[in-house]
C-alpha cells in the first residue's frame, strides 16, 4: 500500500513538474496561428523552427552565453578554492585564530550588509561594470565553509599527520589528500555554484550597464520585459529579432519560449553527471556540527 500511494504521488508531481517543460519545448516549436489560437499543449503543432533562428540572429545571445560561462566557472573556480582555504585552518587543532574566525563567519550568516552598503562597497572597489563584480564578491561564504569543515574533519587525522611526518607542508596536505578525497563535496558545490550564477541576473542588473557584458539571464530579461510591455516594436531586449514590425509572422510567445530553452538547455544538459555526487556530498558535510 505504501508503495503504491509513493508511486501515485511522486507520479503526480512527475506530471506537475514535467508539463510546464513539454508546454514551453511545444511552444517554442509551434507555428504562430496554433499558438495565437491556444491549442498548443504538450505536443508541437505546425513544427517550425523559425523562433529559433530569429533569436540566433541576435549577437547579444552569443555575447551572453560566453559571458554566463564565464562568470559561472570563473565564479565557482574561486568558491571552490577560497571556500577550501577558509575551511582546512579551521580544522586544524593548533590554529590560534579557529574560535574568532567561526565566531566572524557565524555573524557574517545573521547579519548582512544590504544592497545599499554593498553597491557602495563595489563602487569603492572599483568593480563596477566590469567582469569581476560577477566572479569575486561570492567567493567565500559561510554556510559553504561549514560544511567544507565538517567534511574535512571526517577525513582520517592519520593521512594529514603522516603527510607531515613526510615534510608536506599544509598546502600540499590540503591539495595532494584532503581535496583529492572531497570529490563529492566538490562536484556537489560546483553544481550548486554553476546553477546559482548560471541563474542570476539581478548582479548584472544592478552591478553592469555595459550590454556587452550581460549574462545570458539578463539577456533572456530584457526579451521577456519587451514581449510583457510591447515596450519596443519590431525588436525584441537587445537584439535583432523581429515580432511586431511588417512582415513579421512569428509569434511573440514563440520567442519568449523560445529563449527560455536556449537559457535553461546547458543546465538541463551537465545535471544529470553531478547528481549522483548529491546525496554523498551533501550528506557526509551535514553529519556533524
Amino acid at each position: 500500500m505504501f508503495d503504491a500511494i509513493n508511486i501515485l504521488v511522486m507520479a503526480v508531481i512527475l506530471v506537475v513538474v514535467l508539463y510546464p517543460i513539454l508546454n514551453i519545448i511545444a511552444t517554442s516549436l509551434s507555428s504562430s496561428r496554433f499558438i495565437s489560437s491556444g491549442s498548443v499543449t504538450v505536443w508541437p503543432k505546425g513544427i517550425t523552427l523559425q523562433a529559433y533562428r530569429d533569436v540566433f540572429k541576435d549577437p547579444f545571445i552569443y555575447k551572453g552565453y560566453l559571458n554566463s560561462i564565464l562568470y559561472a566557472v570563473g565564479s565557482t573556480g574561486i568558491m571552490l578554492i577560497f571556500t577550501s582555504l577558509m575551511a582546512y585552518p579551521l580544522t586544524v587543532s593548533g590554529f590560534i585564530g579557529k574560535k574568532f574566525f567561526t565566531v566572524f563567519l557565524m555573524i557574517t550568516m545573521f547579519f548582512s550588509g544590504g544592497l545599499i552598503p554593498t553597491y557602495l562597497l563595489m563602487r569603492s572597489l572599483h568593480l563596477l561594470d566590469t567582469v569581476w563584480v560577477m566572479i569575486i564578491p561570492g567567493a567565500v561564504g559561510a554556510y559553504n565553509v561549514f560544511l567544507f569543515r565538517t567534511f574535512f574533519s571526517n577525513i582520517p587525522a592519520e593521512l594529514k599527520e603522516s603527510a607531515l611526518i613526510d615534510g608536506a607542508n599544509d598546502l600540499v596536505v590540503l591539495f595532494k589528500i584532503i581535496l583529492p578525497l572531497s570529490k563529492a563535496l566538490l562536484a556537489t558545490f560546483a553544481l550548486f555554484g554553476l546553477v546559482g550564477s548560471w541563474n542570476s541576473w539581478f548582479e548584472a542588473l544592478i552591478y553592469l550597464r555595459d550590454q556587452d557584458k550581460y549574462p545570458l539571464q539578463m539577456i533572456l530579461r530584457n526579451y521577456l520585459f519587451a514581449l510583457d510591455t510591447k515596450a519596443i516594436q519590431g525588436r525584441v531586449g537587445a537584439g535583432n529579432v523581429a515580432i511586431n514590425g511588417p512582415g513579421a509572422t512569428l509569434d511573440p510567445k514563440a520567442i519568449r519560449m523560445s529563449v527560455i530553452i536556449i537559457t535553461m538547455f546547458p543546465i538541463m544538459a551537465i545535471y544529470p553527471f553531478f547528481q549522483k555526487h548529491f546525496t554523498k556530498g551533501v550528506f557526509v558535510g551535514a553529519i556533524k556540527g
